[in-house]
């Protein structure tokens, strides 16, 4: 559910089985987030709200509602880019290194550049196209290599290093850049 308010926007209202009181944090958006129990009504949620926008302002660093907004459009136009690019880039990696992956994810994580899981899926960050080209590169080879070694032992860095020779280059340029928007 979301409570639009004019104070804080758009407010996250999650209603999970696993919550035993109300809590309140910021989402990956900016936007003032509240985990209630499953069985809390929408009023009672919103009266929850209402009653603590005072501790809510004094601990929380809310965005301010035009920059949710203008977050929300980066995201969009950034997973535009993304869809036109990665998928594609990450086929042409594969195939020229015969690697087989089972599916391609966008991703808008706050501390990842990608990730790849046991059964194959390759993430890719949409921040990945803030970046330049020779770095998105980097993290889709290193992604691929995943596929044969889950970790990041010796054979997988000769792998990585075998596909990108100045992957150490590429390790130390990326950290300069944050996947979140």
């Amino acid at each position: 559910m979301i409570i639009k308010d004019k104070e804080f926007g758009e407010v996250i209202v999650r209603k999970s089985p696993l919550a035993a009181g109300v809590k309140f944090s910021i989402s990956t958006s900016g936007r003032l987030q509240m985990s209630v129990p499953k069985y809390t009504s929408d009023f009672l949620a919103k009266r929850f709200l209402n009653t603590n926008r005072k501790l809510i302002k004094e601990k929380l660093p809310i965005n301010d509602p035009a920059t949710q907004r203008t977050r929300d459009y980066q995201k969009k136009v950034l997973m535009k880019k993304a869809k036109e690019y990665l998928p594609y880039r990450l086929e042409y990696y594969a195939k020229m290194y015969g690697y087989n992956y089972s599916r391609c994810r966008l991703t808008h994580a706050n501390t990842r550049w990608g990730s790849c899981s046991s059964n194959r899926t390759i993430s890719l960050n949409i921040g990945l196209m803030k970046v330049p080209e020779v770095l998105r590169d980097y993290v889709i080879l290193h992604e691929l290599a995943h596929l044969n070694h889950m970790d990041h032992s010796k054979a997988f860095w000769a792998e990585v290093g075998s596909h990108d020779k100045n992957y150490k280059n590429h390790e130390k340029k990326i950290k300069y850049f944050k996947p979140g928007l």
